[in-house]
């Protein structure tokens, strides 16, 4: 397809990560702050989260402090485990809460949210219809959520196939800058099951990101939080700050945007 027929100038991809998401909303500040708007978002799991506020007009610091002084069992309920440990009850009212739109159709930046098709084994890109399930789905990891129903299938997280959702977008966009949150890390072994389900999910989640790096015109990769947990909501300014700090070296030196 030739350039001049792209759909979208500009496109941005927001890769899984758990609590190191919060980086998306520190490189997004700095792009504001640069005049660098998308035209159009892809998001999984964490990304999705981000995504789905920045493309419903939020700004990065007013989303921080949406989850400030907020813990982990305000977002999750315990459910006696038969799919999941946890219900996403909670995480649903709390989008309800702080999301203006309910539907893809009312955001003012479109977004593409991939979430797995457990039984069927494949990714799925929602981009129209109910807003929130999709979300909810998208961040659902296996075993610690319960899959989420939407149209008769069950989804759960999407970096399960497709953790940086670069190729969601990529023959739409003119130019797509790739934020990577979880890359390939190493983190010294620690003798708890926590490290050993978090490392499994990491490695598998990294897997399926190769490809999608090398479609990426500009990757910004954070490479310095793999000691942040999954569901660490205690660091979120210090995640923040890392991803706003990089983002303004990347594109200092690549001489991108205006100061």
């Amino acid at each position: 397809m030739d350039m001049k027929q792209k759909k979208y100038k500009l496109g941005v991809a927001l890769s899984g990560g758990g609590a190191k998401g919060f980086a998306h909303l520190g490189v997004m500040q700095a792009l504001y702050e640069r005049g660098i708007y998308p035209d159009v978002i892809a998001g999984t799991s964490a990304g999705a989260f981000a995504g789905v506020f920045l493309a419903d007009g939020s700004m990065p610091k007013d989303i921080l402090g949406f989850f400030q002084n907020r813990v982990f069992k305000e977002f999750a309920e315990f459910t006696l485990p038969q799919t999941g440990f946890f219900k996403t009850t909670r995480f649903q009212s709390f989008l309800k809460e702080h999301l203006k739109a309910t539907r893809f159709e009312d955001l003012k930046t479109p977004i593409r949210i991939v979430a797995t098709d457990i039984a069927q084994g494949k990714s799925k890109v929602f981009s129209s219809g109910d807003l929130i399930p999709a979300v909810i789905a998208s961040c659902s990891v296996p075993i610690v959520f319960t899959p989420v129903e939407i149209g008769g299938c069950y989804y759960l997280d999407g970096g399960l196939f497709k953790n940086f959702p670069v190729s969601a977008i990529k023959d739409d966009c003119e130019t797509v800058i790739g934020i990577n949150v979880s890359p390939l890390t190493h983190l010294e072994y620690r003798h708890s099951m926590k490290y050993i389900a978090e490392r499994s999910f990491h490695y598998m989640s990294v897997s399926n990101t190769f490809a999608d790096r090398k479609l990426c015109d500009h990757l910004i990769e954070l490479s310095n939080l793999s000691h942040y947990s999954m569901f660490d909501l205690e660091h979120i300014e210090e995640i923040y700050e890392n991803g706003y700090d990089l983002a303004h070296s990347y594109l200092d030196k690549n001489k991108i945007g205006t100061t």
